[in-house]
């Protein structure tokens, strides 16, 4: 009976060391580039959240200033996070000041579980707050199925506590973040952040390369906000998802020409007294073959359209 219970303890306990130590082993940094001094970027791969790539799909990244550092955007899942931040330590040993998250979605926000032991304040438009907390059930649930148990287990919601209303601006040490809330687009709490030292441009996503637009907000709101997001003073922008680009505002372009080709479908559509099931099969297939995802996203895309210029 000793024995048993000495065996028991045994396997118990090796079991608890196996789990310490996968626990302690080190986290591959997430590769990062430089795109400009002090501007680091991870371009996130174009996909799906998988347990595969680990929710890492959106562009992440992060500045460095004299005094401390600002995360933009956290990753699909808390390793994720975890690899952001052993990537920041790469490079800096500066403290991380701010968390900002460009909108609600998870592939950007799933990741800030990684810095709540950081200090950082988390940062974000003004809608942020109730948007999360209106998903927050939904997000946890459904995402369980979306990258498995075992990325979900430490995901938290974590909202922010510094709140954009229109334009403010934070200081890292002699660099200047400047972050503008939008009207509903994309979402309705996109917020962007403009590195005035190198003038770089994280639009979130407001901005799409390669990866097809995704609707969650208002159509015509969306196409307003470009010929205004069009007008900031940048040298380069990095899209939500897709490669950071020093021609952004042709991306621009192309999100319009597709956004603009959705409306005008369904607004045809909607004349013709057509059915949203057959707005959701027919409207923006003239753009297909110019998208990544798009049988993934259009039909949803579609259907968003619908609901919103049926009543127009």
């Amino acid at each position: 009976m000793k024995r048993d219970l000495w065996i028991g303890l045994a396997v118990i306990g090796l079991a608890l060391a196996s789990h310490t130590q996968a626990r302690s082993q080190p986290i591959e940094p997430l590769p990062i580039t430089e795109i400009a001094p002090g501007v680091f970027v991870h371009v996130g791969v174009t996909a799906r959240m998988s347990a595969q790539n680990e929710g890492t799909i959106a562009n992440v990244g992060f500045v460095v200033g004299a005094d401390a550092v600002a995360v933009i955007d956290s990753g699909g899942s808390v390793r994720s996070g975890r690899r952001l931040l052993a990537a920041i330590r790469r490079h800096t040993d500066r403290p991380i000041r701010y968390v900002i998250n460009t909108h609600m979605h998870p592939d950007h926000v799933f990741g800030n579980a990684a810095f709540t032991r950081e200090g950082a304040t988390f940062v974000g438009h003004r809608n942020l707050p109730r948007a999360l907390a209106a998903r927050e059930k939904f997000y946890l649930e459904t995402f369980r199925a979306v990258i498995g148990d075992e990325l979900m287990a430490e995901v938290a919601i974590v909202p922010p506590t510094l709140l954009v209303d229109d334009v403010t601006t934070l200081d890292l040490g002699g660099r200047v973040l400047r972050l503008k809330a939008w009207p509903a687009a994309h979402t309705d709490n996109d917020l962007t952040i403009l590195d005035e030292a190198s003038g770089t441009l994280f639009t979130g996503d407001l901005l799409f390369a390669r990866h097809v637009p995704v609707l969650d907000g208002n159509l015509r709101g969306w196409l307003a906000v470009l010929g205004d997001l069009a007008g900031v003073p940048a040298q380069r922008a990095v899209p939500g998802h897709g490669d950071v680009s020093t021609e952004w505002r042709k991306l621009i372009e192309a999100e319009q020409r597709y956004l603009e080709r959705l409306a005008d479908d369904i607004r045809g559509l909607i004349k013709q007294g057509a059915p949203m099931a057959r707005a959701a099969e027919r409207a923006g297939q003239s753009e297909k073959d110019r998208w990544a995802l798009f049988d993934d996203y259009n039909a949803r895309n579609a259907t968003a359209a619908f609901a919103e210029l049926e009543w127009e």
